[in-house]
Parts: structure tokens; sequence; C-alpha cells
């Protein structure tokens, strides 16, 4: 069933490109991959969910040895204490570097384009004249966007990921600025833009056809689907906690980051259940080449070909 459930994302600005009118948000329940979760059919949603689309294929297109000898030497990096075994939380720990790695990669290829002066700090100035500057120059020049109102979204998410209030960024709150879902203090700025993108009576909250609208459009696809009724559901029996027809703030931020439910801890659980042959609650360096196509094109994978990179291959 395809499930849109989307929380606030990192922006994505370089250089002398305009801003996205609409925000991407990830998935809530299913942040990692849009492809469906079904292990009977292949382990793509894995390999997504540990690599992304591009390095996935990538790996994929690797010979089956090949794989096999760069995932032993990883599995020989994920054991951290080396006492030859790979326990869940290694395996977690793991998956919350790589995407943790990720995350600064991001941060590292942005900071070069808006720290203008070098200084190794970016201020809002230096980010909005590049983000927007061809707007601040001539309004009129581009009516396509309502520029007014990103540059004003913008600044209300720098002003909250700037936590000594100077409107000057350093790399730890511009990180949070671009990706405020994973930073605590930026949790009541992701709630208000989720629930503005959905939000489309104004009223402040998000009742089920803005919802439903979100991830659906009656006239755009026809018959309605049944995972859509499924989705009503889910929306009168789970999101909607107190009955009154609609979300609010705490609600919203219930869905889309919900503090009882952690991605990696979950697909670490799921990578051990199908590659622990003995059920021994460990992973053996055999266990996993073993089941080697659940592991190749996964984020575990990504370290390989930074390794590769080295010479360690």
């Amino acid at each position: 069933m395809i499930r849109l459930l989307w929380a606030c994302l990192a922006l994505c600005v370089v250089s002398s490109s305009k801003p996205t009118e609409k925000k991407s948000r990830v998935h809530a329940e299913e942040p990692l991959s849009p492809l469906e979760h079904d292990d009977n059919k292949n382990f793509d949603y894995d390999h997504e969910a540990f690599l992304g689309h591009d390095e996935a294929k990538t790996f994929d297109q690797l010979p089956q040895e090949e794989s096999k000898r760069r995932l032993g030497i990883i599995v020989d990096q994920m054991d951290s204490n080396s006492d030859g075994f790979v326990s869940e939380d290694e395996l977690k720990a793991w998956i919350k570097t790589v995407q943790r790695k990720h995350i600064y990669e991001s941060v590292e290829r942005q900071w070069k384009d808006f720290d203008e002066n070098n200084d190794g700090l970016i201020s809002w100035d230096e980010y909005k004249n590049i983000t927007y500057g061809t707007y601040l120059d001539d309004p009129q020049a581009d009516l396509e966007f309502n520029y007014t109102a990103m540059m004003a979204r913008d600044e209300r998410r720098f002003r909250a990921a700037d936590t000594n209030r100077d409107l000057i960024a350093d790399k730890l709150e511009f990180t949070a600025f671009l990706h405020p879902e994973e930073h605590d203090h930026m949790k009541d700025v992701v709630v208000q833009e989720t629930i503005e993108d959905i939000d489309k009576n104004g009223d402040g909250f998000i009742d089920v056809d803005e919802y439903i609208g979100d991830m659906y459009t009656a006239e755009d696809h026809g018959q309605e689907p049944d995972w859509v009724e499924s989705e009503r559901q889910q929306f009168s029996e789970f999101r909607d906690k107190n009955k009154d027809g609609k979300m609010d703030k705490e609600e919203t931020l219930d869905w889309i980051l919900p503090s009882d439910y952690d991605h990696a801890d979950a697909e670490s659980k799921h990578l051990l259940h199908e590659s622990d042959i003995n059920h021994d609650g460990k992973l053996t360096k055999e266990e996993i080449l073993d089941k080697f196509e659940v592991f190749v094109g996964s984020q575990v994978t990504d370290f390989g070909e930074a390794l590769l990179r080295h010479d360690e291959f």
C-alpha cells in the first residue's frame, strides 16, 4: 500500500538556483525509500533505505563475488569490539553513523555555496542574497513563485536554528537549518511547515480531507483506491487522538516525528532477522555473506565505497 506520510526534510538549494516553493517532506512510517517493503519480492527497499537510489543501483551492478568481497571488509568495520560477531547494537550504530555521514556531506556541499566571505560562518544575509538575489534585485522579474513568503519561511527556520540569536550560522546551526528533522529544538518549525503545506483552509489544523489530499487527488487518479480508505481509517483511529476531526500541532508532531519509533533500530532488527541463520541474536561474517543480497546496495556498503576510494579494498 502506498503511504505518503510526510515530515519536513532539508532545504535543497544551491547557488544560483530557485528555492522550491513546497519543501519536501520525508516519509514518517517508511522514510528510507518510497519502494514497497516486501522482501518476498526483493530487497530493493532495504538497499535504498540504507544507501539511496543512485548508490544502490551502482552497487547492485557489481559482480556477485566483488560485492561479497567488499561486504566482508565492511563486516570487519562493523564489528567494533572485534569479537567476531556483529550485534544488533553494532548494526544499529553503523546505520546511524552512515546516516550522519550523508548529512555531513550534504552540509559540506552547500556550505561552500553560501559562505561567500570564507570566514567559516554563514550569515542570514549571505544565505538570502545567494538564494533570493535575483528576486531581491528585481522583484517583478519572475512571478512564478511567491518569493516573499518563501523567504520569510526560510528566515523563520534560520532563526530557529540560530541558537545564539546572532543571525550567523556556524556549522552545527547550519546543519540544523538544512536538516531540522534531526534536531529536537527544530521540532516546532518542522511541525509548523508541515501544517502550512497541508492546511488548505488556513485554520491551523489538518483535517482528514487535507490529510488525504496531500497524498491523493481524485481527479488525477479516477476511482479511489483501497489504500485511501485505509488511510482515512488510520487518521480516525490513530492520527486524530482527541477525536475532534483534525490534527493539531501535537498530533502532527506525533505523526511526522514519532518519539517511539527509531528507523535505524527497526532496520537493524529487520536485517538481523533476515540474516541470523542460527537465531543466536548476532551475526557472523559467514551469516552476512550468505545473505549478502540483503545488504548489498545498502548504506552499510556505502562505507565500503569510501574504503574503496582509500585503496582499502
